[in-house]
């Protein structure tokens, strides 16, 4: 087991280009009230999404 349960590389990335996009189309959907924006959300999210599922199989699956 690694002491460190960071993600790193491109978990890493993944997860913060998907928080940067979801954030900034959230805010953008909010302002200008276009739905269009709703699709780069849920691109975001879904970037998020593989980060994070990229990181859990880097790690073995889970905490333990």
């Amino acid at each position: 087991m690694r002491a460190n349960t960071s993600p790193t590389g491109l978990a890493l990335l993944l997860i913060v280009v998907g928080l940067l996009i979801s954030f900034t189309s959230i805010t953008a959907s909010f302002v200008t009230h276009e739905s269009i924006w709703r699709y780069l959300i849920a691109a975001g999210c879904f970037m998020q999404f593989l980060g994070w599922m990229r990181h859990g199989a880097r790690s073995g699956g889970g905490a333990r």
